[in-house]
């Protein structure tokens, strides 16, 4: 069975690509009932004589390509394989439509633990990281694999959806009412969601559509004060913002991290503060908007160019808001980083310790060593040029090294093997 990423065996298939996923879903929420029907519009990077897709829990009720029925498909675990009638050659294209039902629950794939969709006590929640999208619709489950989107989802009356990207149309029709996405830049899969509940909306005043959706009374401004402001910084020092809207939600029940989607962030209800604590976070994920989501790793071995750009980002930020400065948090993570086991490979973490917090903070520690060798115009210069060259691709580490060497003229294997491909923590950068 094919396996697109070692960090997730089993999930995705490298022989194709899909370019653009179109969803119809019909939620009951009382009866935590989904009903779909997926449009997936493929590229064939080799000849095809077999399209290997991820679909987990939900009934297959009808396949076809082009139009057509497969010779045959078969349907095990999260694996939906359809043997073709006649083969695809590499760089033609194709639509595959599955129809499908079934009650969704989260995935539980180890040493990861379960992701997905899931229910909430008034509603829905979708975690896609790491292997959460084929819980609600038949993918290419893999970050290297990214396409554009239009998500619509009908839902019970007085309840909100809010999806990646642009809020295109919303129709009331009997008891429901049907909500239309689209998420125009290319997107990995574990980026797309579905939240769903009885959300309003809380403008937020920006150079992009924002606005923190949480349910009536909820309050969320002391949390959420500076999330304009962190969006004028972060495209000063970043680049241009790279989508059409930023959501934030805000679920009413708690939530032991915050989660990370296209356009879109989710909270729980315990992050509704003004503590340094809960608004790094903010500053973090909306980071992630150019840090892992337009700028993906290809696959999970890659995550330090999510989480460590996204972790240093919100010390830019404390720094930016005269709060501290990025040096003092740098400072403070590595003495703790010290007393930890020194047995982590940045570059290759491993899939068990992925999520570790060493990878965010080495992660973070690393880019800071940069920001010192270079100086800060051409540090700032190389994050607006990864940004500005990547945008909507996918990505390696020595994608990033390469960029950082050539923007600078310098030499900087030497920062980066010990930064990225020893385990032994390295002095300071001062």
């Amino acid at each position: 069975m094919p396996t697109a990423d070692p960090y997730l065996p089993s999930h995705g298939d490298r022989s194709w690509g899909a370019v653009h996923y179109d969803l119809d879903l019909d939620y009951d929420l009382l009866g935590a009932r989904l009903d779909g029907v997926a449009r997936i519009q493929i590229v064939a990077h080799e000849e095809l004589a077999r399209v290997s897709l991820d679909l987990a829990y939900l009934a297959v009720k009808k396949i076809t390509i082009d139009g057509k029925p497969p010779a045959k498909w078969t349907h095990n675990k999260h694996r939906l394989v359809l043997t073709l009638k006649t083969r695809i050659k590499a760089g033609r294209t194709a639509e595959i439509m599955v129809k499908y039902s079934g009650k969704p629950r989260p995935l539980v794939i180890e040493p990861h633990g379960d992701a997905g969709w899931e229910e909430l006590a008034d509603g829905i929640i979708v975690a896609g990281q790491p292997h959460g999208a084929p819980t609600w619709f038949p993918c290419n489950d893999w970050c290297g694999d990214k396409a554009t989107y239009r998500i619509s989802v009908r839902a019970d009356e007085n309840y909100s959806v809010i999806s990646n990207g642009v809020l295109t149309s919303r129709t009331r029709r009997g008891s429901g009412e049907t909500w239309v996405y689209d998420q125009r830049q290319p997107m990995a899969t574990y980026l797309a969601t579905v939240q769903l509940g009885r959300y309003v909306p809380h403008p937020i005043e920006a150079d992009v559509p924002m606005a923190v959706f949480a349910e009536t009374g909820a309050d969320v401004a002391s949390a959420f004060a500076d999330q304009g402001r962190m969006l004028s910084y972060f495209s000063e020092v970043f680049g241009p913002y790279p989508f059409d809207t930023y959501s934030t939600v805000v679920t009413p029940d708690e939530l032991e991290i915050p989660l990370e989607s296209q356009s879109l962030a989710t909270f729980g209800s315990n992050y509704l503060t003004s503590e340094w604590k809960h608004v790094r976070l903010v500053a973090h994920e909306l980071a992630h908007q150019w840090f892992g989501n337009a700028v993906t790793m290809e696959t999970m071995q890659h995550i330090w160019l999510h989480e460590g750009f996204a972790c240093y980002a919100e010390w830019l930020w404390s720094e930016a808001a005269v709060l501290e400065r990025a040096e003092s948090h740098a400072k403070h993570h590595h003495l703790r980083l010290a007393d930890l086991p020194q047995d982590l490979l940045l570059a290759d973490p491993g899939a068990e310790d992925m999520f570790d917090d060493r990878v965010y903070k080495r992660g973070a520690l690393t880019l800071h060593a940069l920001r010192v060798r270079v100086g800060d115009e051409v540090f700032f210069t190389i994050l607006r040029t990864w940004v500005e060259r990547f945008s909507g691709r996918s990505v390696v580490s020595a994608d990033f090294e390469d960029l950082a060497a050539e923007v600078s003229g310098q030499d900087l294997s030497g920062l980066f093997d010990v930064w990225l491909r020893e385990t032994v923590l390295p002095p300071f950068p001062a």
